[in-house]
């Protein structure tokens, strides 16, 4: 059986668990993208192609939540060099301004080619004749260009879910001319901002010799055949932000953020931040800029708290493993210095949260850090939105985040300007009421209305219903409304 819709994306939707006699079990993967794809997916009957989780489980196609899931096997040794090398120590540091430097290995390289080789092959069995599939994510980046060659009659989309680089940093790639040309298989590509398309249009005029016009690049067919046109545009990924703002609304939730806050001393002020534990979230310069608001007496504990989340990740990769030190050596002077008996200056907790008790976290913050040094999106400052049904709280949000371009309502902030910060912070602790409120209501009708459904519809129905060329002039498909000002 083969499927009009086939999603690509490196993790299946589920998480395996082998059980020591050998057999497998599989329960759901929360996330905002299986939120997102699952209706779609279930409507048209559709296939996911993605990594089970573990290395070497080899697992034939099942079906699951109304889908059918094909899952891909890596090897160990392909987990290390395509997943944790390429794909994390090579192209996210790349991506993400080399915060941390990046890697360049061939042998890397030699196992991403063959892994977006092997999940291409997988698409390309699933897809029915003339059907659409979507490729998901930098790690991936190859597959659009394997996945035409094979079966030229497709559709193919993808979501580069993280930021695009402009020229001078993509340019280090010593593979940027492959992973170009592998993008360009896509017949549509989207990014989370405009100035992410517009850098991946400039890398095309100045690494190919292909011809654009706006955001469209014209790719010339083989021997005489009709030519492509591909589309690069901004299309903002969201959450599901009807389901946030339902769990802040159940009186367990509320409960347990009260809950949270009679267990903190009942600060008078509570300062949240929730992050993967990753050099791009800016976690030490936010700790940084507070534990000097606490030397200043700006602010004093038990007044004030801060909790910070940092939930682990990429716990192999040695920067990451660098950081985890870094921020608790961080948090621990702090402590030290500021830290009373029964009251902390900062609460820091190393794990990961289900959906129910981040509510509570939100609901329970007066004031939500959000400091990334570069980040695609950022849900995280969306989710706290959707939480915040009584219209209090404040939102402090970096302007290198996806987020800032939507979210006008929130204090932004550049993370590198720890004095700019310290102000920021300082000006939201102390923001009263009714400026607390017109501030939410902005930022609240647009998550609220630009939700992750509205952007999986938007993206395939520019993809399966409209021709590349169609889209020219009519604007940025993936805003509502006209960007204003904050070019970065």
């Amino acid at each position: 059986m083969t499927y009009a819709l086939v999603v690509v994306a490196n993790r299946l939707p589920v998480d395996v668990t082998v059980e020591e006699d050998g057999s497998t079990s599989w329960s759901r993967s929360p996330g905002g993208l299986v939120s997102a794809l699952e209706p779609v997916m279930q409507a048209a009957d559709g296939a996911w192609v993605g990594w089970a989780g573990k290395p070497d489980v080899d697992v034939e196609p099942f079906d699951g939540d109304g889908m059918r899931l094909v899952p891909v096997a890596l090897s160990e040794d392909e987990v290390r060099d395509y997943y944790e090398g390429f794909s994390n120590d090579t192209l996210w540091p790349l991506c993400h301004d080399v915060i941390s430097p990046p890697e360049f290995h061939r042998r890397w390289w030699d196992a991403y080619r063959k892994v977006n080789r092997r999940f291409a092959e997988a698409a390309a069995a699933q897809a029915a004749e003339g059907g659409t599939v979507w490729v998901q994510d930098y790690q991936l980046q190859l597959v659009p260009a394997m996945l035409r060659e094979i079966r030229p009659d497709l559709r193919i989309g993808y979501f580069h879910h993280i930021p695009f680089p402009p020229l001078e940093i993509f340019a280090q790639l010593p593979w940027r001319r492959q992973v170009v040309e592998g993008l360009l298989g896509a017949d549509l590509i989207g990014f989370q901002r405009a100035g992410d398309a517009a850098n991946f249009v400039r890398v095309v005029r100045r690494l190919t010799d292909l011809t654009t016009k706006g955001q469209v690049v014209h790719c010339p067919g083989a021997e005489g055949a009709p030519g492509r046109e591909v589309r690069a545009a901004a299309f903002p990924i969201s959450i599901d932000s009807a389901r946030f703002d339902a769990l802040a609304r159940r009186d367990d939730v509320r409960a347990r953020a009260r809950e949270i806050r009679r267990d903190l001393g009942d600060p008078r002020v509570l300062l949240l931040g929730v992050d993967r534990l990753d050099y791009t979230k800016g976690i030490r310069h936010r700790i940084k800029a507070y534990g000097e608001l606490l030397e200043e007496g700006r602010l004093d504990v038990p007044d004030a708290a801060l909790v910070q989340v940092a939930s682990p990740s990429r716990e192999n990769v040695e920067a990451y493993q660098q950081l985890r030190e870094e921020v608790e050596l961080l948090v621990g002077r702090i402590n030290g210095e500021h830290g009373q008996i029964g009251s902390a200056a900062i609460y820091y907790l190393h794990h990961s949260y289900p959906p129910e008790e981040m509510a509570a976290l939100y609901l329970a913050a007066d004031v939500m850090l959000v400091t990334s040094l570069r980040d695609g999106m950022n849900l995280v400052a969306k989710e706290f939105v959707a939480t915040c049904t009584d219209e209090r709280g404040v939102l402090v949000l970096s302007e290198f985040t996806g987020a800032a371009d939507e979210l006008g309502g929130a204090i932004m902030v550049n993370p590198h300007d720890i004095d700019g910060m310290k102000d920021a912070i300082e000006r939201a602790v102390h923001m009263d009421a009714p400026e607390q409120r017109r501030r939410m209501r902005k930022l609240r009708r647009r998550v609220l209305h630009d939700d992750v459904a509205r952007w999986s519809e938007r993206f395939l129905s520019f993809l399966m219903d409209d021709p590349p060329h169609a889209l020219a002039g009519r604007g940025d498909p993936g805003l509502s409304e006209p960007m204003t000002g904050r070019a970065l």
